[in-house]
């Protein structure tokens, strides 16, 4: 009979070979149907061949690659039902949870995010009047920033299976931003602004407010990756 230890060692390995997987999708080294073979996913992550033949079936059951018959292994397609499905799923659960979390979440907690998010806007405007790009290391804060509030408010909800789902879906957003749009790309200061709205009203315990305000750039969201960029006159403003 198998020890614990002969029991945990491979189920390790498996967590480690799915998180390298990870790493090397939201680092842009692998894109949105991308095709790669076994022995390439080898090379790239450092692995073995075992343990990359153990992880696709996962990787497959959380809808991350496919096996294509004559073609390989494909990361996800991106295409209208995928961003459909996505953001769906992303409104129905974050709309739920955000009443959570604007009941429950310690003025300790606001106050950071709240922080944070004008740090970011201060610093996009900053660059952007010396008329200089975006750092990388700003950009990276910002995605942190932005996928931290969204985690939080999920998070509130204390249910580890449905912060799990979560987490898996928010790789799939993260492919449809690589495809169809840039956050990096003149969203960063309205995103957070979008984010403040939403913070303010935590902040005041305004939870139909609250919902109205993630409703909403949750769609903001939609729209620019199905190509329906949001008017200027939809565009929050800053919350003091």
């Amino acid at each position: 009979m198998a020890t614990v230890d002969e029991i945990e060692v491979p189920v390790r390995l498996r967590e480690k070979a799915y998180d390298k997987f990870k790493q090397h999708l939201l680092a842009r080294e692998l894109r949105a149907g991308q095709f790669v073979s076994q022995r390439e996913l080898v090379k790239l992550t450092g692995l073995s061949l075992g343990a990359i033949r153990e992880l696709i079936p996962r990787l497959e059951a959380d809808g991350l690659l496919k096996t294509v018959p004559q073609r390989g292994l494909q990361i996800a397609h991106v295409d209208v039902n995928l961003i459909r499905d996505a953001f769906q799923y992303r409104l129905f659960l974050e709309r739920e949870a955000v009443m959570l979390f604007a009941t429950n979440a310690t003025s300790e907690t606001v106050a950071e995010l709240r922080r944070r998010h004008k740090k970011i806007i201060a610093e996009c405007e900053s660059t952007e009047k010396r008329k200089k790009p975006l750092t990388p290391e700003l950009m990276d804060w910002a995605e942190e920033t932005d996928f931290s509030l969204h985690r939080s408010i999920v998070d509130a909800l204390g249910n580890a299976i449905i912060s799990e789902a979560y987490r898996i879906n928010h790789m799939k957003i993260r492919l449809i931003r690589q495809q169809q749009t840039s956050f990096l790309d003149g969203r960063i200061v309205p995103a957070m602004k979008e984010h403040l709205a939403v913070l303010d009203a935590v902040g005041k315990r305004d939870v139909e407010r609250a919902v109205d305000a993630l409703t909403r750039h949750i769609r903001i969201a939609e729209d620019r990756a199905l190509g329906r960029a949001a008017p200027d006159t939809e565009r929050v403003n800053l919350v003091s």
